[in-house]
């Protein structure tokens, strides 16, 4: 076995997941796709856009962050 310097890359395979949501939350990620498109000139689907708005809240959580890592020691114990 060699080394390399690069690490193997990880699984990238998408996974796809179906949500209901109410009107009001769908009507507000609308406007957010609108907003978004007026600050960047590019629409993007709202599909396009809830994994970007759940990765940015999910890395700007820093109560998950601390919680996830001590799932992740208790895992390697």
């Amino acid at each position: 076995m060699s080394d390399l310097k690069l690490a193997r890359i990880p699984d990238r395979t998408p996974v796809k997941v179906s949500i209901s949501m109410m009107p009001d939350l769908h009507a507000a990620l609308q406007d957010y796709a609108r907003i978004y498109a007026r600050t960047y000139g590019r629409e993007e689907p709202v599909a396009e856009l809830i994994p970007a708005i759940l990765s940015a809240f999910l890395e700007s959580d820093r109560g998950f962050a601390r919680a996830r890592a001590e799932l992740e020691k208790e895992g390697a114990t």
